[in-house]
């Protein structure tokens, strides 16, 4: 058996390909983004509350670069950030002796300068692979991408599938493809990206969710960011109604991670309501919740000092590195 993670949760062992799980699955669209919309004002947070929030979704966050022209010192600005994600004014005014991200994701080839950039820090570096964004690359050189990432230290994997695959429902073929990618991860935690943009319905994502947690995947993943539709609160909402029916039928608890489109403090609390109101408080941690986001730090760093000190500051001052 898969041993847990830091967090604590038994990872997610995998069952064989059922496909009676989620091939007469329907989704009614209209109930789906009618739910999304409605949770932010069902629950407002205001003050200390909403601090705090903004508190656990830093300690939930990927705080991620994967633009063309990275380098190794971006990426160990970046790191330098995810061990202080807040000045020191702020983590005194919430009284908070330290914070820091959940993890820092980047390319394969930047994962060892992350490695170093984090040492001692215990945060984890994740590496996108199996061909990046899109994914259309031979499966053998996809498993040897992850085994490169890996090699340079990388502790977790965000793989992309193939959405031709989904598009045309064939299963078997996704559920065989995404279980080579978990193999290869080996112990390394695998988030599976979905990339629900690019698969055309609700109904579709659910499948392709469901697909994704029966061959192993530790966390189901919205978007690569790079689509031109990225994680939405209707898709979300989805993909966590599957999360859920998996759990009550493996009693697997299946991380989720948002990604793409997220840029606001406002954002961070919306999908946390989100998987507050659909799957409860536990799944509001590291070991179960990600925010695939970096913009969003620096408007969240701007509403914790204006909790703490009344003032807003100019957003250039909480650059992200």
């Amino acid at each position: 058996m898969a041993p847990p993670n830091p967090d604590g949760v038994l990872r997610n062992a995998g069952v064989a390909l059922a496909p009676d799980w989620f091939t007469q699955v329907a989704v009614n669209t209209p109930a789906a983004v009618h739910r999304a919309q409605s949770l932010a004002g069902r629950r407002s947070l205001k003050k200390e509350w909403q601090a705090a929030w903004l508190v656990n979704g830093v300690r939930c966050m990927d705080l991620t670069t994967l633009a063309g022209d990275d380098t190794e010192d971006r990426v160990a600005r970046l790191c330098a950030k995810a061990r202080a994600p807040l000045a020191p004014h702020i983590l005194a005014g919430l009284g908070l002796e330290s914070l820091q991200t959940g993890a820092v994701c980047v390319y394969p080839t930047m994962v060892a300068a992350a490695v170093r950039a984090l040492a001692g820090s215990g945060i984890p570096v994740a590496s996108v692979a199996t061909g990046f964004p899109a994914g259309l690359m031979p499966l053998d050189l996809r498993l040897a991408e992850i085994r490169y990432a890996l090699d340079q230290g990388a502790a977790e994997i965000d793989i992309v599938i193939s959405r031709s695959l989904v598009l045309r429902g064939d299963w078997a073929a996704l559920y065989e493809e995404i279980a080579a990618m978990r193999d290869a991860c080996g112990p390394a935690h695998m988030k599976a990206i979905l990339a629900t943009g690019d698969l055309a319905t609700l109904r579709n994502v659910y499948k392709a969710s469901m697909v994704a947690m029966q061959a192993g995947a530790d966390f189901i993943k919205t978007s690569t960011g790079k689509e031109g539709v990225n994680a939405t609160l209707p898709v979300s909402l989805v993909m966590l109604r599957a999360l859920r029916d998996y759990g009550a039928r493996t009693g697997f608890r299946v991380g989720f991670k948002p990604a793409g489109g997220m840029k606001t403090a406002k954002d961070a609390l919306a999908w946390q309501v989100l998987m507050r109101e659909e799957l409860g408080r536990d799944w509001l941690r590291p070991g179960l919740f990600r925010l695939g986001a970096s913009s969003m730090l620096g408007d969240i760093e701007r509403q914790l000092e204006h909790f703490v000190t009344g003032r807003y500051a100019s957003s250039t001052r909480h650059a992200l590195a």
